[in-house]
């Protein structure tokens, strides 16, 4: 057994070792010619609008000067990941109009979970679009994309994915929060970490599916701090036990935790089924978590306050919504300097936290292996 472990923290070693003795300038930049994401509202670019109802005012208002279907007054992170690697935003699969998909499509939508939950949209907000929907979602965009592109004029496929791109794009996954929030609803500890294991499986399965059609490239994000999210700290009865020393739920970030440490552990199992790939393990969580805790030090409010919305005398006007409270009518809108903020709604962050955030994922400090999302085709 020790024998075993010693060979374990050596091959560890190794490929630390590996990468910093190739070095970064020896590595070639990858041709990411496409990136397709899946998720959550944390990287919908408009999928939830076009399925459900439009966006509405405030956000968008920082960056593009109206809705756009993304729940932020600007850019997402993967919006910022996009730019990065020259590409332009990425358009959702839903929307109908205005869109091109020669560079990628967006399969997140808002409300999405990795397991199907036997919830609904009106009910609590889940959406149906669960990862096994976006992957075939996906599949049918592949085969018919291709379908359409071999029988056009070539002047007819600008908005066309190549068929060559897809095994050269880079495979983006943003998934889990809503998993973990359907788990704190139903409060029960035991039951959802007996879930866990199902729903990283879950997130396995879809990887695996791209990978046996070609997919080479993925970069899989863990889930953000959860306990931290102003929405969890406003509307509960809070004592100061319950609260860590960034003044977040440890309770509910505990369930963050144990999903993450089980997704890194699949991710490193997947690289060994998949020997033709190239995993990256992204850590959302303590890049929030780091934001978080040093919010002034990085030029931000508290990071518990909420740029849009109205939250006093436990009154709580959600982003963008009215309502009359003793004959008066308000209206929750946004702040003033939203880039002040880390929280746009409560739930979401803000066009400023979110660019903070990807600037930091997207240069490898916070990737296992440690290299930059433009070396992420690259195996160590």
């Amino acid at each position: 057994m020790e024998n075993v472990k010693v060979f374990s923290i050596i091959i560890a070693l190794f490929s630390v070792l590996s990468v910093e003795s190739v070095g970064l300038k020896d590595l070639k930049t990858c041709n990411f010619g496409a990136v397709y994401n899946f998720g959550d509202s944390n990287s919908d670019t408009g999928g939830g609008t076009a399925a459900f109802w439009p966006a509405g005012k405030p956000c968008g208002e920082t960056f593009f000067g109206r809705p756009v279907g993304r729940g932020c007054d600007g850019r997402l992170i993967i919006d910022f990941i996009a730019e990065h690697l020259g590409l332009p935003h990425l358009s959702p699969y839903l929307d109908s109009i205005g869109t091109s998909f020669r560079y990628g499509a967006n399969f997140a939508i808002g409300g999405s979970t990795i397991r199907p939950q036997n919830e609904s949209m009106s009910l609590n907000g889940v959406s149906p679009f669960s990862l096994d929907i976006q992957i075939v979602q996906f599949d049918q965009f592949k085969d018919r994309s291709g379908y359409f592109y071999n029988r056009s004029y070539p002047r007819d496929r600008h908005n066309l994915p190549r068929p060559e791109d897809f095994s050269k794009a880079l495979y983006i996954f943003d998934i889990g929060q809503n998993d973990i929030a359907a788990g704190l609803r139903k409060k029960n500890d035991s039951a959802f970490h007996a879930s866990v294991p199902d729903i990283v499986d879950q997130l396995a399965k879809a990887v695996q599916n791209l990978y046996e059609h070609g997919a080479r490239t993925f970069w899989v994000h863990n889930t953000g701090p959860i306990g931290c999210l102003p929405v969890s700290l406003h509307y509960h009865d809070i004592k100061p036990e319950e609260l860590d020393e960034q003044g977040c739920l440890k309770a509910q970030n505990a369930y963050s935790m144990e999903f993450n440490r089980q997704l890194k552990a699949r991710v490193i199992k997947l690289r060994e089924k998949l020997p033709h790939a190239a995993l990256t393990y992204v850590d959302i969580y303590a890049a929030k978590y780091e934001l978080i805790g040093n919010a002034k030090k990085q030029g931000f409010v508290e990071a518990a306050n909420i740029c849009c919305g109205f939250h006093e005398d436990e009154i709580q006007v959600y982003c963008g919504h009215k309502q009359n409270i003793n004959g008066t009518e308000i209206y929750a809108g946004s702040c003033e300097n939203p880039s002040d903020f880390i929280s746009w709604d409560g739930v979401h962050y803000t066009e400023a936290a979110n660019r903070w955030v990807a600037h930091r994922i997207t240069n490898g400090s916070f990737s296992d292996p440690s290299l930059p999302i433009k070396h992420a085709c690259h195996k160590p």
